[in-house]
């Protein structure tokens, strides 16, 4: 497998055990957990220094939340895929997600099917946009 077929991620969570379960069920020879915060203030500047194509993002943490963090990134970011994480899913955070180019949604406690589900249909949806 070339190494550009490998998909570099950053995991943003202030929960360090959503981080860990995370990390575990995107471990793989296609998924590299390339950085990890715990907010959304840290997250902007690694994403900015390591341009990971995906970033996982708990939508709700101190000094910055996911909302704003999502805002951030696609404005400096446009084609970084942001798939939001959340314990308490509202449809106000879905819709408002959604209307800021998050490219998909997970509830915690984590299924790492429905993980790796949502990640796979981010990518493809992605490259769509991209190819067509």
């Amino acid at each position: 497998m070339n190494a550009s077929a490998i998909t570099r991620i950053v995991i943003v969570d202030d929960n360090d055990l959503m981080r860990t379960v995370l990390r575990g069920i995107l471990r793989s020879d296609t998924y590299e957990v390339i950085g990890e915060a715990r907010n959304g203030a840290v997250a902007l500047d690694m994403i900015d220094r390591l341009r990971p194509e995906v970033v996982f993002l708990d939508v709700m943490m101190p000094e910055m939340d996911g909302l704003e963090a999502l805002q951030a990134i696609k404005l400096a970011q446009p084609e970084t895929i942001v798939i939001m994480v959340t314990g308490k899913p509202s449809v106000d955070n879905v819709q408002e997600s959604i209307q800021h180019g998050a490219a998909g949604f997970i509830v915690k406690p984590f299924n790492a099917g429905k993980v790796l589900a949502t990640l796979a249909q981010a990518l493809a949806s992605a490259r769509r946009t991209v190819t067509s």
